[in-house]
């Protein structure tokens, strides 16, 4: 079973294409440069896909960091 619909492989391939032409932009407007990574513009793509609802998994979640303890020194 593909995780992935093929319109949704389309709009990423939108998107990559923008970013080599240099016209894919980040951000939601204002002050924003254009995007300079090929990762960034598979996510832009994929965040594209989503919006117009397409087969596309959700967003992985952030992992939390855990907290370094530290040591007690005895002496």
């Amino acid at each position: 079973m593909a995780r992935y619909s093929k319109s949704a492989g389309k709009d990423v391939e939108r998107a990559v294409k923008r970013k080599k032409k240099g016209k894919l932009k980040r951000g939601k407007g204002g002050k924003g440069g254009t995007v300079k990574n090929r990762k960034q513009a598979i996510a832009i793509g994929l965040s594209e896909a989503r919006k117009k609802g397409k087969k596309v998994p959700k967003k992985a979640k952030k992992a939390k960091r855990k907290k370094a303890t530290k040591k007690s020194k005895k002496g």
